[in-house]
């Protein structure tokens, strides 16, 4: 039977193993789905009942920080432990250090638990195949910690001249408190799969001020509106939950059938054809997607369900509950620039890395925030050669845009096949970059990259040595509007 292949140990409960091995599925897979779908019923009770005009603020703090720390107790047992005692510090950090230096011992300790954690997980305990994987709430964990440790620095340290507009709009002006603190890092809502939001807006949301803040951003006054209305996310809701199960079943489908790991098989480099290993390899990175598109679809919906992401009224009137959503499916499927995909490829992350790294580095800030990705994402090799490959094909892709795009504007039927060529390109190109990313360790990734002849490293390294470095004739403006996006680091790859 399947079900003896299946791992079993694990730290977190054992309540579900029956139906792990029923569905032939691992139990730290079945834990993580019984906590999200308890997390979503938990979302609606906590909107119709938990609503602003119904409990305290205390107690919408204190409701979602116990029972996100029981998910991860029962998902994680005592590896919890770690989760807890990263947060633990870190509020030290928060109350003890001074506002100068705050963010930079924020930084220090929450990234450097992170990496020490990894590092056992996947050194200690065999890359992590036979022990529960913490890694993933330690990682929206340290997002969290250091969004909240810059923007307290932003508030009480800098003067408004020395931030920009989205720094501003985002600077906290108090220390939180410890009920503050905990309830940002440890609600139920994020805890297992995200995402991070800002600080500003997780408060507004438990003090009930969020959508009528975010509806005067917007401006609602225009689309026909007399008095703040109360939006329902439930359309939304739907929405999404019909994504998550659409993407859950694709999963179960395609993942399993086509595994990525044969890219390296020895057999297959040996037997296909460069076009036939090329299109293997495309393929199987399109079956993988659907296992991100169905976590972060569904914690999307979570926070939804509770009355969190609302993202004001679009310009035909419609509400917008995509303020903390962590992807846009079509616009990936479709990209046609490497900027393009990673601005809707895992938004929140992309957010993050904008504000704590791109927007404050020196010098070499798309090296510097490629870097910071990769060490966040874990100690694997193989995510290394991901972001290392990324930079040259994300300078060179942003040269070739700057040099030729604008030859193909000047009508239809040219923008067609512009856009038909960088989209193939573009998916190729992922699939390459990427590549690394699932297969892990060092042996696999040469094995893979030498079976494509290094195409794509060489090719963009002869497009940087050849072609001329053109400003982007629109970037004044693209920078103003990344000041009122959350939803990825777009100057960095303009």
């Amino acid at each position: 039977m399947a079900e003896s292949n299946i791992p079993f140990r694990t730290t977190g409960s054992k309540l579900l193993h029956p139906v792990s091995e029923l569905l032939g599925v691992p139990l730290d897979q079945v834990n993580f789905l019984a906590c999200q779908l308890c997390a979503l019923l938990a979302a609606f009770w906590f909107r119709l009942y938990l609503s602003p005009n119904k409990a305290s603020t205390t107690i919408r703090h204190a409701v979602p920080t116990l029972l996100g720390a029981y998910f991860a107790i029962f998902c994680f047992g005592w590896y919890s432990l770690h989760i807890f005692t990263m947060v633990s510090i870190c509020y030290c950090i928060m109350l003890k250090a001074s506002i100068e230096n705050l963010h930079r011992y924020s930084v220090i300790a929450a990234m450097g638990y992170l990496i020490l954690c990894q590092l056992s997980r996947v050194y200690i305990f065999n890359y992590g195949l036979l022990s529960t994987d913490f890694s993933g709430p330690l990682m929206i964990i340290t997002q969290k910690i250091t969004t909240v440790a810059f923007q307290v620095h932003d508030g009480l340290c800098k003067k408004d001249e020395e931030l920009t507009s989205e720094q501003q709009r985002l600077a906290v002006k108090a220390r939180p408190t410890l009920l503050e603190y905990l309830s940002y890092n440890l609600n139920f809502l994020s805890i297992l799969a995200g995402p991070c939001s800002n600080y500003k807006d997780y408060i507004a949301f438990i003090e009930g001020r969020h959508i009528a803040m975010k509806l005067l951003e917007r401006n609602w006054k225009p689309n026909g509106y007399n008095r703040l209305p109360e939006p329902s996310p439930a359309g939304a809701i739907v929405y999404k939950l019909c994504i998550t199960t659409g993407s859950l079943i694709l999963f179960l489908s395609l993942t399993k059938a086509l595994p990525i790991v044969y890219i390296a098989d020895d057999k297959f480099i040996n037997k296909a054809s460069f076009l036939a290993r090329l299109s293997y390899a495309y393929i199987a990175m399109q079956a993988a997607r659907p296992k991100y598109y169905f976590a972060w679809t569904l914690a999307d919906a979570i926070n939804n369900a509770a009355g969190y992401g609302f993202n004001g009224i679009d310009t035909q009137g419609q509400f917008r509950w995509d303020l903390i959503s962590n992807l846009n499916i079509w616009n990936i499927e479709t990209a046609t620039s490497f900027k393009m995909y990673i601005d809707n490829w895992n938004i929140q992350t992309a957010a993050w890395l904008k504000r704590v790294c791109y927007d404050r580095a020196p010098h070499s800030r798309t090296a510097f925030t490629f870097f910071l990705s990769a060490v966040w994402h874990g100690v694997y090799p193989g995510y290394y050669f991901t972001f290392i490959t990324a930079v040259p094909i994300t300078l060179a892709a942003r040269a070739m845009r700057n040099n030729f795009r604008h030859h193909f504007l000047s009508s239809r039927t040219k923008k067609f096949i512009y856009d038909i060529i960088t989209w193939a390109v573009t998916q190729l190109s992922i699939c390459y970059t990427v590549a690394p990313f699932l297969l892990l360790a060092v042996e696999p990734t040469f094995k893979f990259y030498k079976s494509m002849f290094f195409c794509f490293h060489i090719l963009s390294i002869l497009v940087l040595l050849v072609l001329p470095i053109k400003p982007n004739t629109v970037k004044s403006q693209v920078h103003t509007s990344s000041n009122n996006k959350e939803n990825g680091y777009i100057r960095a790859l303009n």
